[in-house]
């Protein structure tokens, strides 16, 4: 069977097409992506992001069926992101999704976008039954499998981590190409000074909003020297660098602690980190020191996975569409807070 994929829950509009056949690997046939970029110091405003999927989609649907040297008769399904996202971006593909199930006579599939991550990643890395930390701009959770369902252990009370990291580079003026987390990563290599942060874990929770409150302020003090230059306890000033490497050790730190308590409570010795934030190298330095204290192992996709993608989409809708499942065309409409744990994940045992 073979699926095509649409994802564009946020900035990232994703086409992707893949084959399952029976007692094989998912052969990935292509895997298109393009992003919306705003300026530095501003955010993607929603209409904005939808505006640039409406212009974009065709052109990268019709990229990846010549690329793959697909044609629309061998396409099974038409998989396309339901939520959780942002409203305009999800709308725009949920229409496109429609246009092309009209037009090619051929059954829809929605699609947890958390699930499509999740479900990509076991299938790139090997991972057999890991705890899961689903870490990206819109969502942070914790989440290990059970009676079919993936059920979520922890995640964040406010601002999902990727968002953190977003806001704060916008207020250091730090430039959205090829996406701020990623120049965040490599401007922290350089910092050497370590500040004290609030610490927000709480049970299996965490809070980021505190963090990024005094982030704000830390920045704001650095970059306009009021009321006095920024300077660490020894006086020693304190630099852009150094604001990113603190702010990375401190979250990262803290969803490493979650990530451990629920290892501990489920009994697992696998950990696979998914979602935009999961490509950051020292994320998953940090995740592997802890799971080889315990005796196990970190899982992680490099950019092509973890970074929104339509494959992961067609992936997640293909193993659904395996078991029957189709989306309702009625029904094919976008849910923003569509929640991890209210999938039935009927394709495992």
């Amino acid at each position: 069977m073979i699926a095509l994929g649409l994802e564009g829950s946020a900035n990232k509009l994703g086409v992707g097409l893949i084959r399952h056949s029976p007692g094989a690997p998912a052969e990935i046939l292509s895997n298109i992506r393009h992003t919306y970029i705003s300026p530095p110091g501003e955010g993607f405003l929603p209409k904005d992001t939808a505006k640039h999927h409406r212009a974009w989609v065709v052109t990268l649907v019709k990229r990846a069926l010549k690329e793959s040297g697909t044609k629309i008769a061998d396409i099974d399904c038409i998989c396309y992101t339901k939520g959780p996202g942002m409203g305009a971006p999800l709308q725009s593909v949920a229409v496109a999704a429609r246009c092309l199930s009209l037009m090619w006579n051929k059954p829809v599939v929605g699609v947890n976008h958390c699930i499509g991550h999740i479900e990509m990643g076991r299938e790139i890395t090997g991972a057999d039954n890991p705890v899961v930390l689903y870490v990206s701009g819109g969502n942070t959770q914790v989440i290990a499998y059970a009676e079919q369902r993936y059920r979520i252990f922890g995640e964040a009370l406010d601002v999902a981590v990727g968002n953190c990291l977003d806001r704060f580079a916008r207020t250091l003026q730090i430039s959205n190409d090829p996406a701020p987390g990623y120049n965040i990563e490599q401007m922290a290599k350089q910092g050497k000074v370590l500040l004290d942060l609030p610490y927000a874990v709480k049970g299996m929770d965490c809070s980021f909003s505190g963090i990024l409150a005094t982030m704000e302020q830390l920045a704001s003090q650095l970059l306009t020297r009021k009321p006095k230059p920024l300077v660490d306890s020894d006086g020693n000033e304190v630099t852009k660098e150094d604001l990113c490497f603190t702010l990375q050790e401190t979250v990262f730190s803290m969803l490493v602690e979650i990530t451990e308590r629920a290892m501990a409570h489920v009994g697992s010795s696998q950990v696979l980190i998914v979602g935009g934030v999961g490509c950051n190298e020292r994320l998953q330095e940090m995740m592997g020191l802890m799971a080889r204290d315990r005796g196990g192992s970190v899982y992680a996709t490099d950019e092509r996975f973890c970074i929104d993608n339509g494959i992961m989409i067609a992936h997640a809708g293909l193993l659904a569409y395996g078991t029957g499942y189709t989306t309702p065309f009625e029904e094919t409409t976008c849910t923003q807070r569509f929640r991890t744990d209210q999938v039935h994940v009927n394709w495992r045992a």
